[in-house]
């Protein structure tokens, strides 16, 4: 039997007031983004954009996850408008589909809200990375997808790699390729804290939109000095080990690190040319620390050595930083000067930030199931990844101080953990993304921040404060 005066529980206000406020955190956040779309498209398909933010949080699946079908489920429906999962279906094809917009307001978008980060970071003082890799897009069964083209698998890599005590595999004679698109991305991140999505990037090297891997790179680079000059360590892996990407840079005049292969030719401080690995060979560690090893936190000592050397390809003085770590040795090549112990630990532990880059491909792959969309043409895929790395942008955000205590009520009350692990974990973004879907499943947020609120959005607030 129901009382007369029917009483919410504690809980249910908390979940419904911490439902909305993320909503309201979610509009605030793309709010530069809407104002601009605002004046290029339909206001309900700026609606749809934030609800579909909303749905691709809330439905969470590996395969499934980026289905124009089933987030068309999770679509609010208005007064006039079908409930049903084709119609909101529908209404994503229509966003993704306009004609009046393009993946690039997204892009600037985010160089704006990388902007705000570095504008922190130069006013506390402290060094500013921007880490660049490189991964891939894979759609292995697909064929008729415009735009797709060769890539090198990294999931068969990972599934053929050999597990000792556990399962042995032949390497095999080449590597396997699959359908799929190029991926190259660059995070904006200080030595520590949270990172800021700069650019995120996907391309193909066959069809119409065909190019190359350093022409795609070099245009990237470009757009990343154009907006923010000589104010930024750019970060790079063995991919970028070349002379001519040295000339690129040179005439760019960025300073830079790169992890270099051993067996390139350099020229020593003697003006003899040697192979990496023979530069400082028998030479005793200028430097030795313990540092914590990246994926599990157990210590490991590391010991450097450094010295200056030349490239045939690049006129500028660049210096060698020999890093030795238990599973073996690393040669970093940066055009910094170093000539001290304090600059050139500086140099290695800047190269080990760009780990956060093989964090994120991974996050939006498995997390955020950035590999799942059907979509046939190119430029609406591009649109719909856009969207994603929207989602990732906010969640990043979310981490930073200004919104802790609200973080930690979400989390209490829909993903809570006693481990120490999760609770000592300074960037707990999967446990967040889980608490989120939950959250807005069991509490729907109504739109009406930076909108304006429908009649429906109205009664359901009136219902809701009743």
């Amino acid at each position: 039997m129901r009382a007369k005066y029917d009483i919410v529980r504690r809980v249910d206000q908390e979940e419904a007031g911490a439902s909305q406020e993320m909503l309201q955190l979610l509009e605030t956040f793309l709010a530069p983004l809407l104002y601009v779309l605002d004046q290029l498209l339909d206001k309900r398909l700026v609606e749809t954009l934030v609800q579909s933010c909303v749905a691709i949080i809330r439905f969470r699946s590996y395969k499934q996850a980026l289905w124009l079908s089933e987030l068309g489920a999770y679509l609010p429906a208005k007064a006039g408008q079908s409930s049903r999962g084709p119609a909101g279906t529908k209404r994503i094809g229509n966003l993704i589909r306009s004609l009046k917009w393009s993946v690039g307001s997204i892009d600037r978008f985010l160089l704006e809200e990388a902007d705000k980060e570095i504008t922190k970071l130069k006013q506390a003082g402290k060094r500013i990375l921007c880490t660049w890799d490189e991964s891939v897009w894979e759609k292995p069964e697909s064929e008729k997808l415009e735009g797709l083209c060769g890539v090198v698998s990294s999931k068969a890599k990972r599934l053929h790699r050999w597990k000792k005590g556990v399962t042995f595999n032949f390497p095999p004679k080449k590597a396997i390729t699959v359908t799929g698109m190029e991926w190259t991305a660059a995070l904006i991140t200080g030595m520590e804290g949270v990172v800021k999505v700069a650019v995120m990037n996907w391309w193909t090297t066959k069809g119409e939109y065909a190019t190359k891997l350093r022409t795609q790179q070099e245009v990237l680079l470009r757009r990343v000095v154009r907006q923010w000059g000589d104010q930024l360590l750019h970060v790079f892996d063995q991919g970028a080990s070349s002379g001519p990407w040295l000339q690129v840079l040179e005439d760019l005049r960025v300073n830079f690190v790169i992890r270099w292969k051993k067996g390139h030719e350099f020229i020593d401080a003697s003006g003899v040319k040697k192979k990496l690995w023979e530069i400082g060979r028998g030479k005793k560690y200028l430097a030795h620390q313990v540092i914590e090893h990246l994926g599990s936190g157990y210590k490991m000592p590391c010991d450097l050595w450094w010295a200056p050397l030349r490239h045939d390809a690049c006129r500028q003085q660049l210096y060698l930083v020999k890093a030795r770590v238990p599973k073996g040795v690393m040669y970093i090549v940066t055009n910094m000067t170093i000539k001290s112990e304090e600059q050139a630990w500086e140099v290695f532990f800047a190269y080990r930030r760009r780990w956060q880059i093989e964090l994120a491909f991974r996050y939006n792959k498995s997390e955020l199931a950035m590999e799942s969309p059907r979509v046939f043409g190119l430029e609406n895929r591009l649109k719909l990844l856009g969207i994603v790395t929207l989602i990732y942008a906010f969640l990043l955000d979310l981490l930073f101080s200004d919104h802790q205590r609200l973080i930690e009520k979400v989390l209490r009350l829909k993903c809570h953990r006693t481990g120490s692990r999760c609770q000592e974990a300074l960037v707990p973004l999967y446990r967040l993304r889980w608490a989120l879907s939950r959250l807005w499943d069991d509490c729907r947020p109504t739109l009406g921040l930076l909108l304006a609120p429908t009649p429906g959005t109205l009664q359901a607030l009136a219902t809701r404060r009743c």
